[in-house]
């Protein structure tokens, strides 16, 4: 399963290799990443269809915003699986998130344990 993760912080890549090492190394899972929301968009565009099928975006980003993001991928591309981060957890960014189609909504820091969880539900 193709995963695109989509931060600004460039760092988060290391951390997500770092925490998924096994299911990649297994072929489980392969992770692609994006450092914006236009990047994001490029990225999905590129294979007819999108060879992602999940989407895991923070929500605070300059430029376009993950919920931006949100809402351009849900009715671009629906059948994506998308759950959104934020270093806030404040119930205004979560309905929006939910809303607007997100699956999941976690904050920061990144509870690994649950977004694997996620992501295994989504292999089955």
């Amino acid at each position: 399963m193709k995963i695109l993760i989509v931060d600004d912080e460039k760092d988060v890549e290391l951390l997500f290799r770092q925490k998924f090492r096994r299911e990649i190394r297994s072929g489980a899972i392969d992770m692609v990443f994006a450092f914006s929301g236009s990047q994001a968009l490029e990225i999905l565009a590129n294979d007819d269809p999108p060879e992602v099928m999940y989407m895991f975006s923070d929500i605070n980003m300059p430029g376009m915003t993950g919920l931006e993001l949100l809402s351009r991928v849900k009715e671009q591309f629906p059948n994506i699986q998308v759950s959104m981060i934020s270093a806030y957890g404040d119930s205004e960014n979560y309905n929006k998130a939910i809303k607007s189609g997100a699956k999941e909504f976690f904050t920061k820091p990144i509870d690994f344990e649950s977004l694997r969880k996620e992501i295994k539900d989504l292999l089955n």
